[in-house]
């Protein structure tokens, strides 16, 4: 596995290794060991696993008591992932990266705790497959609007899109966020 820091040092893509041959690909997707020396100290406690429709946008999501780190993967598709920095004594706070994770180029991200997370489908659908640091708390779930200018994410274009949750066109401005993160 090859681990990258990207513009904010502390969100991480990992590319895998692949081997394959014509009966198909082997893989190793995830070693605590070389995770932690590469991203921290962390232990998962849940999986997720979603699918969605073409011009779907998940996000941004945040947790404050119970914040969660996520390793991120898509196994069917593509999305564009994108982590926001809300983590006030960070020099890179307000600031995003986006990656595009796909079935074909097998890429994880690592979106540590602090982070808004959020992504957009662009192929016909996607597969989304997720570990958590920390349990998913329904009381402690925020959202920071997809669209809002103060962070200004250079979202791909998708035909007849984004399309959104209730929840998630009616979340926060990234200064009503930065208030309470």
């Amino acid at each position: 596995m090859e681990y990258i820091p990207l513009a904010i040092p502390d969100v991480v893509l990992l590319k895998p290794k692949v081997f394959g041959d014509e009966r198909g690909f082997f893989m190793e997707t995830f070693r605590q060991t070389e995770f932690e020396q590469h991203c921290g100290n962390y232990q998962f406690v849940q999986d997720n696993h979603s699918k969605s429709a073409h011009g779907i946008l998940r996000g941004l999501h945040y947790q404050l008591r119970q914040p969660q780190g996520k390793l991120v993967r898509v196994t069917h598709g593509e999305v564009f992932d994108v982590a926001v920095d809300l983590r006030q004594s960070s020099p890179t706070f307000g600031q995003w990266v986006g990656e595009y994770l796909s079935e074909d180029n097998k890429h994880q991200l690592w979106v540590p705790p602090g982070f808004a997370h959020g992504f957009l489908v662009t192929s016909p659908d996607a597969e989304f497959f997720y570990k958590c640091t920390d349990y998913y708390a329904p009381d402690d779930e925020h959202g920071l609007i997809w669209n809002d200018p103060d962070i200004a994410i250079d979202w791909p274009k998708v035909e007849n899109g984004p399309i959104l949750s209730g929840k998630d066109s009616q979340a926060a401005s990234f200064i009503d966020c930065a208030k309470f993160s």
